[in-house]
C-alpha cells in the first residue's frame, strides 16, 4: 500500500470518527432521553446483580429477581478497574446514588464507584481511580443497534443495555438500591 493510500485512509477514518462523535453529541442535545414515571414502590428492585463474566444484570425485590437483562461491559472487562481508562468494570458492593437524564446515552443510573478502598488502593499506586460508572442505554441517536450492541464490550466501563430496558430499568431501580459485580 502506498503512503498516498495510507494517508487517505487513515484521514477518512478520522473524519468518519469525528462525523460519528459530533453525531452523537448533538443527538444528546436535541434528543435526550425522556426518563419515565418511577414504577409503583411494590415493585420497585431493593437490589442489583451483575455478573460479568454471564453478561448479565438482575432485579432483585425480596431476594427473588424480577427482570435480568443481557448486558455489554467496558472494552477489558477482566478484573477489577482499578484506575482511570482501564476500561473495565468494577467488582465490588456499590449503590445507585444519582441519574442522569440527559447523558451521552439514553438515561443512566450511576454506580457509587469509587469507593474509599478503591481511592485508597489508586492513590497508593499514583493513580487516579476513574469514576462515571454507569448503567445506561446506548448513546443518543443508536438506539436502533438494539440488541445488536452485545456483540461485543464496547463501554468505558459501565454496563449497557437497550434503551428499552433502560427505560425499565430506570422506573424500577429507586436511588439507594444497592449493586454488587462480581467477576
Amino acid at each position: 500500500m502506498s503512503r498516498r493510500t495510507l494517508f487517505l485512509t487513515a484521514l477518512g477514518l478520522l473524519l468518519l470518527v469525528v462525523t460519528l462523535a459530533g453525531y452523537t453529541k448533538v443527538m444528546a442535545r436535541i434528543a435526550p432521553g425522556t426518563p419515565p414515571a418511577m414504577a409503583e414502590a411494590s415493585a420497585r428492585a431493593d437490589a442489583i446483580t451483575v455478573d460479568k463474566g454471564a453478561r448479565r444484570l438482575t432485579l432483585w425485590r425480596a431476594g427473588l429477581p424480577i427482570r435480568a437483562y443481557d448486558i455489554s461491559l467496558g472494552a477489558a472487562p477482566e478484573g477489577h478497574k482499578t484506575r482511570e481508562g482501564d476500561e473495565r468494570t468494577p467488582v465490588g458492593d456499590y449503590v445507585i446514588d444519582w441519574r442522569n437524564a440527559r447523558s451521552f446515552a439514553h438515561l443512566s443510573l450511576h454506580v457509587s464507584y469509587p469507593a474509599h478502598a478503591d481511592i485508597a488502593a489508586a492513590e497508593a499506586r499514583g493513580e487516579d481511580p476513574g469514576g462515571m460508572i454507569m448503567i445506561h442505554g446506548l448513546p443518543n441517536g443508536w438506539g436502533a443497534l438494539g440488541r445488536l450492541h452485545l456483540l461485543w464490550d464496547w463501554t468505558d466501563g459501565c454496563m449497557a443495555v437497550t434503551n428499552a430496558e433502560m427505560a425499565e430499568i430506570w422506573s424500577l431501580v429507586p436511588d439507594g438500591t444497592p449493586i454488587t459485580i462480581t467477576d
